[in-house]
């Protein structure tokens, strides 16, 4: 390939964060007008690289070369002005602020001394309407849900016209029809002469839009390879070194039990009406539905954190009475919610920390924290889930995305709940950690535990559930037992079609 078709390069590019080799030795040429993808495991060193090459971080040492030319950027901004965007998988926004006044905050247009906030907002609508995001560019970025900030995020880096673009797990909150709308932007891109770099963890994605993959394996590039020279298994033989054996729903259940879980005409007014439903012991109930049906809200409600719904929740035969987390916890109730970095952990929180949250009252004498036995359990779920960090005492805001909801799911194996509700438990998180987390998951139903499990992927429910139950407007439309269900079937249920 010569150095006129080579958009971006990097030589021998290393990078270490205390106690982590995130990138050893990383080279990469990636073709102007291409779409790249770059694959691995959670913590093997993708973000990192994309983070590196836009200007977010420096490397260690190691070349970046832009165009033949090498270049050594001193921040994003620099980096941006050379022509190099990044949407990034966990979304950083200033959440006080409107979705317009974030996407001008690095230059907002003035009149004299005073911002324009008119010049803002067509500036915002323009960005918006490039990718045709459905968004109000005066709304509160805090207020919108976490598939339309994806959505501002996108927005902003296409919109400040830049020629190399760095995805790094961009559809991980975006419904189907958004992801489309995404993809279509993206080809819109590449055909325009914009090089595009795509982290995915998700091989349809990569399959469908990338025409090259690099792999890495612990911070090294373990292979570069044309599409159309890999299959689905051999690419992820080449990221985890093995091959994953995934097994039916119907090989991995025992018979359900009693009931541990009872909603009864569960209602909250915009969010959901009349739902019903049951969960028994051993059982793993799938929560299908487009982004925005209720699923979310329905999960959070349980868990008591919606003060105005109506309806009645049993949990493990008992009526739950003025219901808050707390009362739910105690019940034996545990919510996995669908925003780790927001509502799951406390980032300036260690690892072993977040772990023992909800379990400090067990594990405290007189008031003080047994440092000991806190430190086993965290050291017990750290094996268990199988995390990758130098210690129980890492930094949780250090640690990959896959890593940090392994912690999520932790704390709440450690608070020893016989109810799990599971929101998007996979989001963001690599095929080896994926199928971890449904070896955990098939585990505690088969161990007597009930599970609700709501997830965007399809194949994921069908793989996992007993049976399956679609929502449509915030209402359940349909139940069907997992041997009889097909993407089609769900998809029928949930948009709505005969």
């Amino acid at each position: 390939m010569s150095e006129q078709a080579t958009a971006i390069e990097t030589r021998a590019i290393s990078k270490s964060f205390p106690g982590v080799l995130a990138l050893d030795e990383v080279s990469v040429r990636i073709a102007k007008g291409s779409c790249h993808a770059l694959v691995g495991e959670n913590g093997a060193g993708k973000s990192t690289l994309g983070k590196i090459i836009s200007g977010l971080i420096a490397p260690d040492k190691g070349e970046i070369l832009l165009y033949g030319q090498e270049v050594r950027f001193s921040g994003p901004l620099q980096a941006i002005q050379a022509g190099v965007g990044m949407v990034h998988q966990e979304l950083v926004f200033c959440e006080n602020l409107s979705v317009a006044e974030n996407l001008c905050l690095d230059a907002p247009p003035t009149r004299g001394p005073f911002v324009d906030h008119a010049e803002m907002l067509r500036r915002a609508k323009k960005w918006l309407g490039s990718i045709q995001a459905d968004v109000d560019p005066s709304a509160k970025v805090g207020d919108l849900p976490i598939s339309k900030q994806q959505l501002v995020q996108i927005a902003g880096a296409v919109g400040r016209g830049a020629r190399i673009l760095i995805f790094d797990e961009p559809t991980s909150s975006l419904s189907q029809r958004e992801t489309q709308v995404l993809f279509d932007q993206i080809r819109q891109l590449l055909s325009s002469g914009v090089t595009c770099v795509y982290v995915s963890h998700r091989m349809d994605e990569i399959f469908t839009l990338c025409d090259k993959v690099t792999v890495l394996r612990d911070g090294k590039v373990v292979d570069t390879s044309p599409i159309e020279a890999l299959d689905r298994d051999s690419l992820v033989r080449k990221m985890i070194g093995r091959a994953i054996e995934v097994p039916t729903a119907q090989q991995s259940h025992r018979e359900p039990g009693k009931v541990l879980l009872q909603v009864e005409n569960f209602t909250s007014a915009g969010k959901f009406t009349a739902v019903n439903f049951s969960v028994r012991a051993g059982e793993i109930l799938g929560l299908a539905g487009l982004v925005g049906a209720g699923r979310t809200e329905i999960a959070e409600a349980i868990f008591g954190l919606d003060p105005a719904v109506t309806g009645s929740v049993e949990i493990n035969g008992k009526q739950a009475q003025r219901r808050n987390p707390q009362t739910c916890l105690k019940m034996g109730l545990g919510l996995v919610p669908e925003d780790r970095k927001r509502q799951g952990l406390i980032l300036g929180m260690n690892a072993r920390e977040n772990i023992s949250l909800p379990t400090l009252p067990e594990l405290s004498i007189a008031g003080f924290v047994q440092g000991s036995r806190e430190r086993s359990l965290a050291s017990q779920s750290f094996v268990q889930m199988r995390v990758k960090a130098p210690s129980i005492e890492s930094s949780t805001l250090g640690l990959s995305g896959g890593n940090q909801q392994k912690l999520v799911i932790a704390k709440w194996l450690a608070a020893h709940c016989d109810i799990l509700l599971l929101d998007e438990p996979t989001r963001g998180v690599d095929v080896g950690a994926k199928a971890e987390i449904h070896e955990l998951i098939r585990k505690l139903a088969q161990d007597g535990k009930s599970v609700l499990v709501i997830s965007s992927e399809l194949p994921e429910l069908l793989i996992l559930s007993t049976r399956i139950i679609a929502i449509r407007e915030g209402s359940i439309v349909g139940e069907v037992p997992a041997a009889h269900a097909t993407e089609e079937v769900l998809m029928r249920m949930m948009t709505g079609l005969s």
